[in-house]
């Protein structure tokens, strides 16, 4: 073995106590080195209830979300295309978009279809359109139909094949020219079509084949609805599941080269590749445990399997579910291990997922065009009972915050290390302890650096002194602007707020009002003007754990 390997498995296998420790955690910026283009791949959200989407938190909670970025953001939902009245439920929603009446010729009903993505539309969000599920009408058993999760089975009715894929490819077909006609062509262009969700396990009651021939006929009619329309999945689960990876090539393959079920000819249209990556939490020793490392598994197995198609790779990528744990609606109150949702804890995951799901991106040399973070809002449900939110009531949970600096940062990234923080093949490898990263953006005459401190482990880690320089600065920046924005327990933390109150169900006006102001992301402190030496500043902070800090830079730009 090469005598720095050893050093360097040294220095891996200590780091986690020279982070606990006092020992400084030395940040090195340098504006002038160039790295690429950072992406918004995390301005995407999603969940299961599509009738949340309209309700009144939902409208605020999808504004809210497309302000964290100058940039477009997208919301993906189950269950479009289930029957029933709209009435949500946990992991349940319905539009009626089809049914027939009794002389059995088929109806189609736009109505809460529209409330949906006129919601979206007045957001300012751009759909990601999962198709699904069957129709009742469709559906090859259609009894039992509603689900009645967690008291009843999940896998009922609406996840089997249609009784006629040529009804099928129909209701696509007007369903994509409805949207065509309501927003315009120019518009639906940007929007994925996605076929069908996870259907590697429960949510498809079919075959593989089946699946393969459901794909073929609704491509087919989402292009004949509009040639010029983005088509793609098949939104499996993890890769790295053997048997998810195999479904996934195997459904890469049919694209490529297999005998297209609708038109009889080779191949189906494939304009974006989509699967699903999940973390997993656990109790261990009686503590919450978080797994980054598996979320990171099953993103890496996916981009190779995308990169052993020569024909494909190039397309873009989308990890339509990208989270620390399977289960949305399995709450904290119920299920202690994941309680990392209210808290600081779920930004600092969020930051460690974007950094290192951009790194393997690079590794495997993929289109990463995004991921969604499987977490909306929860309408009637307790205050901050653990599912997993971005924000509950119209309170503000740390992990939207989170977004909110993730949408500070510039699409120029440039060169930063830490000396706290763990490579992306470590950290394919073990758990995280503690970890302390970077990611720095400029843009013209002004740069934002964002710094986290996360652990796997719910328990708090000593703070980390940190000493961050930054070079590059025009010489003629002699005086910088700084603000440093801070996400831990005492700063822009509604929860932590919350439970300083007596974690009260029937919050009075005046605490409501104060939750949602301790929600916000805020200032550490005052902005201050800080001056350069030689284009260099040096900041000491101090980062607790968990704990991220966003550092915006402005200086006047030097006169010609």
């Amino acid at each position: 073995m090469h005598p720095y390997k050893h050093t360097a498995a040294l220095i891996l296998f200590l780091l986690p106590a020279l982070l606990t420790a006092q020992t400084p955690v030395r940040i090195k910026v340098d504006l002038n080195r160039r790295e690429g283009t950072l992406r918004p791949v995390w301005a995407n959200t999603g969940h299961d209830e599509p009738n949340y989407t309209y309700s009144r938190e939902g409208r605020a909670l999808l504004k809210q979300f497309a302000l964290a970025c100058a940039c477009t953001v997208h919301d993906r939902t189950h269950n479009l295309l289930t029957t029933g009245k709209g009435r949500p439920a946990l992991k349940w929603g319905s539009t009626d978009a089809y049914t027939v009446n009794a002389a059995g010729r088929a109806v189609y009903n736009w109505k809460i279809l529209d409330r949906i993505f006129d919601t979206y539309k007045n957001a300012g969000v751009v759909p990601y359109v999962e198709i699904g599920f069957m129709p009742k009408a469709l559906s090859t058993h259609p009894e039992p139909y509603h689900s009645r999760w967690p008291k009843g089975p999940l896998f009922t009715g609406w996840a089997y094949p249609p009784k006629s894929y040529h009804r099928w490819g129909e209701l696509i077909y007007r369903w994509v020219r409805h949207e065509v006609h309501r927003y315009g062509k120019q518009n639906v262009e940007r929007w994925d079509w996605e076929v069908w969700n996870e259907p590697d396990i429960g949510y498809w009651q079919g075959s593989e084949q089946q699946y393969e021939k459901l794909y073929d006929f609704t491509a087919a009619a989402v292009k004949r609805a509009l040639p010029e329309a983005r088509v793609g999945g098949p939104a499996t689960t993890g890769p790295a599941s053997p048997h998810a990876a195999k479904f996934l090539r195997d459904l890469l393959t049919h694209c490529a080269r297999g005998r297209n079920y609708a038109t009889g000819k080779t191949g189906a249209p494939l304009d974006f590749i989509s699967f699903h990556a999940k973390g997993r939490t656990r109790m261990v020793a009686g503590l919450a445990q978080m797994d980054l490392r598996q979320n990171l598994k099953d993103i890496a197995h996916g981009f190779r399997i995308v990169s052993q198609f020569p024909s494909l790779r190039h397309l873009p990528i989308m990890i339509s579910e990208s989270d620390p744990d399977p289960c949305a609606a399995c709450s904290a109150s119920l299920y202690p291990e994941n309680a990392y949702r209210n808290t600081p804890q779920y930004a600092g995951y969020e930051a460690e997922l974007l950094a290192d799901t951009t790194a393997l991106a690079a590794r495997y040399r993929v289109h990463l065009q995004g991921y969604v973070s499987w977490a909306f809002t929860f309408p009637g449900h307790p205050y901050f009972y653990g599912y997993r939110s971005l924000a509950t009531h119209g309170i503000d949970k740390p992990v939207l915050d989170g977004f909110r600096m993730f949408g500070m940062l510039q699409r120029q990234r440039v060169r930063a290390t830490s000396s706290g923080q763990w490579p992306p093949g470590q950290l394919l490898r073990s758990h995280v302890r503690p970890d302390l990263g970077v990611i720095a953006t400029r843009n013209g005459n002004s740069a934002s650096i964002l710094v986290w401190h996360y652990d796997d482990r719910s328990m708090a880690t000593p703070a980390a002194r940190v000493e961050m320089t930054i070079r590059g600065l025009p010489a003629q920046a002699r005086r910088i602007l700084s603000m440093q924005f801070r996400i831990d327990r005492g700063h822009s933390d509604a929860y932590t707020a919350w439970k300083a109150m007596g974690s009260p169900q029937t919050p009075t006006p005046e605490q409501i009002r104060l939750l949602k102001k301790a929600g916000q992301l805020q200032l550490l402190t005052s902005p201050e003007w800080v001056r350069a030496k030689n284009g260099t500043v040096k900041f000491t902070f101090t980062l607790p754990q968990p704990g991220l800090s966003l550092f915006r830079l402005h200086w006047t730009p030097a006169k010609p």
